[in-house]
């Protein structure tokens, strides 16, 4: 997508939210454009679903304005917003067949009988549940009654669709399934989604962009290669995927090379935005960490081969520094090993690490505690 010239569905601008004394969530600013397959990431109590359903209209912000296409709807009713929810927990009417739980809405609407019975048809098939139409909810798979769920949401043609953690309850072949097939129904209506989900996997296979959110704070949107190759902040880097994280004070800046002291030693690393004396956070990917027997320049970062785990697509081999800190990389399966308690140097490709800007100031009393003491 062409983020450049791409058009704002929905505008989440500067909202905040309280239940009580509780800041559930703080100052949120986001463009959510059309046609996208947007993500919103984050652990439990993060403020995820409350952002979701202020966007729908079940909650409104404490502070701050949505804006869905072009309409102010911070206090409009969910009915009268142009989008629709697919929960968790399918919201499926029990006593109703597949074909009347998706023509509900149509109902209500009063459209034609005849109309009616187009648009289900079509959609059922859409959602590859031809046949399925005289079911009853409890005669069906749990895959099964999220396609109708799916299918009771799009047949409104709503302008955004919004999904809170809809695969949770699927096992984990079927979900994996229902990610690609979400997916590909998104990419074939160009409907706005915006999902929920907890799922760090999830996120990165299915979304344009991901918003990853921490204690009610946006840390990060980005498409998944840039949430995963350049996380902007600590959280993200240990949220996203495994990583390796250092603390370190920039001792040398030299153009774009800066020379860092950890705990354990010193690196190397390049960063733009960083003075000398500053207290950072660099973050390594498990499959950019580089053993050798030999001195590397620029890297004084030993350790010993603590153990190595097999885990089918590749090899984990665990490295304790003189600390007791241990760090991870990732073999393929036929690389020749080096064996348990053999001394190894430590380091990375230069631009392999990413180095960033610390939030937290205890860490400064920590770390020069540690290194100039």
């Amino acid at each position: 997508m062409d983020y450049e010239n791409a058009v704002p569905i929905v505008q989440i601008k500067n909202v905040s939210k309280y239940f009580g004394d509780n800041q559930v969530l703080k100052k949120i600013n986001l463009d959510i454009y059309k046609g996208e397959f947007l993500t919103l990431l984050g652990s439990s109590g993060c403020g995820k679903t409350t952002t979701l359903r202020i966007i729908a209209g079940f909650e409104i912000p404490t502070e701050g304005s949505v804006v869905i296409a072009n309409k102010d709807a911070t206090n409009l009713q969910p009915y009268n917003r142009d989008v629709n929810t697919v929960f968790q927990s399918y919201a499926l009417f029990t006593h109703m067949n597949v074909f009347d739980n998706i023509a509900f809405g149509l109902v209500e609407k009063k459209i034609k009988k005849s109309e009616i019975k187009k648009k289900v048809e079509e959609i059922l098939e859409l959602v590859q549940l031809n046949n399925f139409e005289k079911r009853k909810p409890s005669e069906m798979s749990g895959g099964q009654k999220q396609r109708v769920a799916i299918a009771r949401a799009l047949i409104n043609n709503p302008k955004v669709l919004l999904l809170d953690e809809p695969l949770a309850a699927l096992d984990l072949k079927l979900r994996k399934q229902m990610q690609l097939e979400l997916k590909h129904l998104q990419q074939q209506l160009g409907v706005t989604f915006v999902y929920v989900t907890h799922d760090q996997e999830e996120a990165l296979t299915m979304s344009d962009r991901i918003g990853v959110m921490n204690k009610g704070i946006l840390e990060q949107i980005g498409t998944p290669k840039e949430i995963y190759e350049q996380p902007k902040t600590k959280f993200v880097a240990d949220f996203i995927g495994e990583s390796n994280i250092f603390e370190a004070t920039v001792s040398k800046k030299i153009g774009k090379n800066l020379e860092l002291v950890i705990e354990d030693g010193s690196v190397s690393a390049i960063g733009n935005e960083f003075k000398k004396n500053e207290i950072v956070s660099i973050s390594v990917r498990l499959e950019h960490m580089k053993l050798s027997k030999e001195p590397i320049e620029g890297f004084c970062l030993n350790g010993v081969i603590k153990e190595h785990i097999y885990t089918g697509s590749n090899i984990k081999t665990v490295v304790q520094l003189p600390s007791g800190k241990c760090i991870k990389l990732n073999n393929h399966p036929d690389t020749e090993l080096n064996s348990k308690g053999t001394l190894v140097n430590v380091y990375w490709d230069l631009e392999k690490a990413v180095v960033m800007h610390t939030k937290d100031d205890s860490l400064y009393n920590i770390i020069n505690d540690a290194v100039f003491k």
